[in-house]
């Protein structure tokens, strides 16, 4: 039987049965971070951004970025990650695709005249979730 037949809750039953509390754990953090690299590949293939420009966005070289998306996000950089992601998701919705990688680059007075990009390469990644979020909150839109 394929792997894609088998029902997510059946596997996860199954090793639960097999495996120990710590090599769950291990599993757990393992396809985290390598779901993790998936999502900044999708973020590098959206916004247009060279392994170079990717590296910049959070102060690591083109090599680490390479690696990075390649063997899976660091922990100690998961939820940063996981922000611009989620600002990716949001830009995808809201958005046409071939939109994104300008909107990410303008600098905008919604965001203190710096560009998404940039606010994530100064360490505010949190925040530039934060203003995407309100960019497209439409709930005042009824007031």
């Amino acid at each position: 039987m394929a792997t894609a037949d088998v029902d997510p809750g059946v596997a996860a039953e199954q090793l639960l049965s097999e495996h120990d509390e710590d090599w769950i754990e291990r599993l757990a953090a393992e396809l985290s971070r390598r779901l993790g690299a998936r999502g900044l590949g999708n973020v590098a293939r959206t916004w247009h951004l060279s392994l170079t420009a990717l590296g910049e966005m959070f102060g690591v070289s083109r090599q680490a970025a390479s690696k990075w998306l390649k063997d899976g996000v660091p922990p100690d950089r998961a939820t940063q990650v996981a922000d611009v992601e989620a600002v990716a998701e949001l830009l995808e919705r809201h958005l046409k695709p071939e939109r994104v990688p300008a909107v990410v680059r303008r600098r905008s007075p919604g965001l203190g005249g710096e560009s998404l990009i940039s606010m994530i390469s100064g360490g505010h990644s949190a925040e530039a979730l934060e203003l995407t979020r309100e960019m497209f909150s439409f709930g005042d839109a009824h007031r």
